[in-house]
């Protein structure tokens, strides 16, 4: 499964425009906390002068009558006229957006010469200003975060810009070229040029050891085929005498045979050591049907001494473009398998639509976490391995390689069937 990855520049942005907004929050939330607790002070210190102002004159001035005005009331309870029964449960102090017939008001409460008196200050209009005053707040607040994410956003911008130069010219780095490098430019940070100078030394060696290994496999190639082909050559031409006696031809035959198979698999072995994108240029246009049938003879001598038969079902024609000897040492390296681990019954080889190969045999079978280790590219448990093929683990190596599928299924005592998918 693919995990959608985000940027370092989209992290940074994500957690500074985070902070601004939490920033905000926190300093809207401390300003409205402050302006209640000025608010409040403010009627306190207000309403107490006034009351003190009241309760002053009617002392000096026994005829002293307060007057209700549009914007303040007195309730006086320490007279015959009781209190109107929304403010008698009222405890003494301020009590701030009192709901008073209709008119939102705040309540100055205080007890004088055991009555209470109580000042109400009409706040309705003020109310209205201290909420257009916050919808400009916290307009001014959002537009104020806007602006500071856009210059968060231009300033990371610049930041991460050198660093995402470095990731894009990294990307376009090309495997199968030597000679490259990573450049970053003057005015580039520490970091990045401790980055450039750390990954050009991994190239430069890693251009070393290509170099080193290309130059092993030439000398390789040419020392282990010289032989190889000395030794197939010599036995080839000794099963040509005639007197040759049969013990003795036997052992030629074996030889001969096992020279020819060493020679596929040092083969392979160089084809594997080479890139996929340079096998495209030795692939060639492979007829699967003759070339499954072609296979099929050349292994039909090893079940002479076995109580097998192969059965071939060719359902339809099949074309790929690969290396040839590579296809051949795959299909047959199967078939090798089918037969060594198989005693009596009948081998059957399918060849179907799109380019698939699948081989059932009827032998011992293997355990689950025998087709484990095939699958991890292990060699595979157990006997009936003479040496000689490339093993299965060889083969899922290079389905990887030039990006064919082997699947296996079995179970122990009831054979196993190889499904080898070809890429078309």
């Amino acid at each position: 499964m693919t995990v959608a990855r985000t940027s370092l520049r989209q992290r940074i942005l994500l957690a500074l425009f985070g902070y601004v907004v939490a920033l905000t929050i926190i300093v809207g939330a401390h300003g409205f906390m402050v302006n209640e607790y000025a608010e409040r002070l403010v009627w306190r210190t207000l309403l107490d002068s006034e009351l003190d102002h009241i309760i002053d004159r009617s002392k000096s001035d026994p005829s002293y009558r307060w007057v209700d005005s549009d914007s303040i009331m007195l309730f006086d309870g320490r007279g015959s006229q009781p209190l109107p029964q929304a403010l008698d449960s009222l405890a003494p102090g301020i009590h701030d957006e009192f709901l008073l017939d209709g008119i939102e008001r705040v309540m100055l409460v205080r007890e004088v010469d055991g009555g209470r008196m109580i000042l109400a200050l009409d706040i309705t209009d003020f109310e209205q200003r201290e909420i257009d005053m916050g919808i400009t707040v916290v307009g001014s607040a959002i537009t104020m975060a806007l602006a500071m994410g856009l210059v968060i956003a231009w300033v990371v911008s610049r930041l991460a810009r050198p660093l995402s130069t470095l990731a894009a010219r990294i990307a376009r780095l090309q495997p199968d070229r030597s000679g490259q490098r990573i450049a970053v430019p003057d005015a580039a940070t520490s970091e990045l040029v401790v980055i450039a100078d750390a990954l050009n030394d991994y190239l430069e060696r890693n251009d070393r050891f290509v170099e080193r290994e290309r130059a092993f496999i030439d000398t390789t190639s040419h020392e282990l085929r010289t032989p190889i082909a000395i030794i197939a050559g010599a036995s080839a031409i000794a099963l040509e005498q005639d007197d040759l006696r049969g013990a003795a031809r036997g052992q030629l035959t074996r030889i001969h045979d096992t020279a020819r198979d060493v020679e596929r698999l040092i083969g392979l072995l160089l084809m594997l050591a080479r890139d996929p994108a340079r096998l495209a240029t030795i692939s060639e246009p492979v007829q699967l049907g003759p070339l499954v049938e072609q296979i099929v003879e050349s292994h039909r001598h090893l079940t002479h001494e076995k109580d097998l038969s192969i059965d071939i079902v060719i359902s339809s024609a099949a074309e790929i473009l690969a290396p040839l000897p590579i296809v051949q040492a795959a299909i047959g390296n199967l078939l090798r398998n089918a037969i060594e681990n198989s005693d009596r019954g009948t081998i059957r080889i399918g060849l179907s639509i799109p380019a698939t190969i699948t081989i059932a045999d009827p032998g011992h079978g293997m355990a689950p976490e025998e087709i484990g280790a095939i699958y991890a590219r292990l060699a595979r448990g157990g006997g009936g391995r003479d040496g000689s093929g490339i093993g299965l683990d060889l083969i899922g190596r290079l389905c990887d390689h030039l990006g064919w599928s082997l699947e296996l299924r079995s179970e122990p005592d009831r054979g196993t069937i190889a499904v080898l998918r070809f890429h078309t």
